[in-house]
């Protein structure tokens, strides 16, 4: 199995939005561990400035993602969790699992590592809860992917003959009647 998720990553032209997904989701869990572990200032900055590197990147990519797919909807039908959950065939299965599967741990570790520290040395708050914001580096990775290289069904226009027309009612108000 993870052979084939391999082949399905390497062939598709995509690969390095997995892999950037892959390397940074590494990069948050061993950032974070270490931060709720070790919990010295230098570990916490570390968690914080890797946790809010990953979120601006997300956040970029989210709009990226958005701005690409609003191009995309002309022409293609387009639903929200077909493009930052990968659903319904948009992704081969590999890269479906696999981009899933890094939201997944992002979510996970980042709410584990908030709440593994039940006191902060008597201050208010963690630097570890910036974890929390992470997964939207998987979101905008996710949505960056299917926007760029999705597959999805096409726009059935309006004149064709598949949409059925409906005869307007005689109770409808003509626009060209004049009101008064």
């Amino acid at each position: 199995m993870i052979e084939t998720m391999q082949a399905d990553i390497e062939q598709s032209s995509s690969g390095g939005i997995v892999r950037l997904n892959i390397v940074g989701t590494a990069v948050f869990v061993a950032s974070s561990v270490v931060a709720a572990v070790a919990f010295n200032n230098p570990t916490r900055v570390l968690g914080v400035v890797v946790a809010l590197a990953l979120f601006a990147i997300g956040i970029f990519a989210f709009l990226w993602s958005y701005w690409t797919a609003v191009q995309r909807s002309r022409t293609d039908n387009i639903a929200v969790a077909q493009l930052y959950f990968l659903s319904n065939g948009t992704a081969p299965k590999g890269v479906q699992r696999t981009m899933n599967y890094m939201l997944m741990v992002q979510v996970v570790c980042g709410l584990a590592t908030a709440l593994a520290r039940s006191t902060t040395d008597g201050r208010p708050g963690s630097t570890l809860a910036f974890g929390i914001l992470v997964p939207m580096f998987g979101l905008g990775l996710n949505g960056l992917w299917c926007a760029t290289h999705g597959t999805f069904e096409s726009r059935v226009a309006e004149n064709s003959l598949n949409t059925p027309r409906v005869p307007p009612s005689d109770t409808e108000v003509e626009q060209t009647s004049p009101h008064g």
